[in-house]
């Protein structure tokens, strides 16, 4: 379900490992929670959540979202975005390497970290939901619209679209691109880098800066909006979802 690997300089790298593409069911979005929430108890200064070479994650794992009942998607949803807000308010810095497509739910990570780099080529990466018929809730709009703009996320999110690695790059949804094998290697250097800092000054001007994200995510008991899952069980998005499904199947 999870790698993890130490780095040099106190730095943990979690790997998600749950093929074929590190879809999120709730073992993996709880597991993945735990890690981040325990790494720094056991002497992590930072932290490199990735993937495998060519797939970050391929976001929520919909097939075993649709088996479950409303308290099942809503316990779901609520530990995703109890993920969410452990990443965000992390007592050590977080840096997403995003070692190849990351639509929806892996896009929706990354957001909370520190700073991302992904990998260039043919890799793309957004949160694609209404595609798939899934509105996009007001705390993760939040997170976007802080890191690439107002304007920018609204045309983004209400689209669905998913964009390419050098357009991410270019409108900041990422930080930095690397080689798909360089990727880790990139975000455990910037993290070493950072970490060379008088610690105290650089973690309490990290604390204000991050500020606005924990006052929405410091807490996640109650974020989630019970619309959002009155829309999940309407009958448009179960359509959308199953012909997804049925989609996927045919192709494996």
């Amino acid at each position: 379900m999870l790698d993890i690997f130490p780095h040099d300089g106190d730095i943990q790298e979690i790997r998600m490992a749950r093929p074929p593409v590190n879809a999120m069911d709730t073992t993996l979005v709880r597991a993945l929670r735990e890690a981040i929430v325990e790494a720094p108890l056991n002497g992590a200064r930072g932290i490199v959540l990735s993937g495998a070479q060519g797939l970050f994650s391929a976001g929520v794992d919909v097939p075993a979202l649709l088996k479950l009942d409303r308290a099942g998607v809503e316990g779901f949803w609520n530990d995703f975005f109890a993920l969410c807000g452990a990443i965000a308010a992390s007592p050590v810095p977080v840096v997403a390497a995003i070692t190849g497509h990351s639509p929806a739910g892996g896009a929706v990570v990354s957001l909370f970290a520190d700073y991302r780099v992904m990998a260039h080529g043919v890799y793309k990466i957004g949160l694609n939901e209404v595609q798939v018929g899934l509105s996009v809730p007001e705390p993760i709009q939040f997170a976007m619209r802080r890191i690439i703009g107002n304007y920018r996320a609204e045309r983004l999110l209400i689209a669905g679209a998913m964009v390419d690695a050098e357009t991410a790059h270019k409108i900041g949804l990422v930080d930095e691109l690397a080689t798909v094998e360089q990727v880790v290697q990139r975000s455990v250097q910037w993290l070493t880098e950072l970490l060379k800092a008088p610690p105290q000054a650089m973690l309490r001007t990290r604390a204000i800066a991050r500020a606005d994200l924990v006052d929405v995510w410091g807490d996640t008991t109650g974020l989630l909006d019970t619309g959002f899952i009155d829309d999940f069980f309407a009958q448009e998005t179960q359509s959308v979802l199953q012909a997804l499904v049925a989609k996927l199947k045919s192709k494996a």
